[in-house]
């Protein structure tokens, strides 16, 4: 019969194998993982400018009318 240490060494050795062939698949999902997160926060950040940009030109709509409605009144007291 074999001895002992010769029947664990070689469970080890395919338990290591074994170990680092799961951790290279974690780290090939880990990698999908982060690239698409990156993606994500790409378009948040673009939806953010989108955002700030609607904003600003309803603001610029917004003072324009109120810049007319100005004159209408500094017109109408003229009359």
């Amino acid at each position: 019969m074999a001895e002992p240490v010769d029947m664990i060494m070689p469970m080890l050795r395919d338990m290591r194998a074994d170990i680092l062939a799961r951790l290279d698949q974690h780290s090939t999902r880990f990698d999908l993982v982060d690239r698409r997160l990156t993606k994500i926060e790409g378009h948040i950040e673009s939806f953010r400018h989108a955002l700030t940009a609607d904003t600003l030109m309803s603001k610029l709509v917004t003072g324009e009318f109120e810049a007319l409605e100005a004159k209408v009144r500094e017109l109408e007291q003229h009359k």
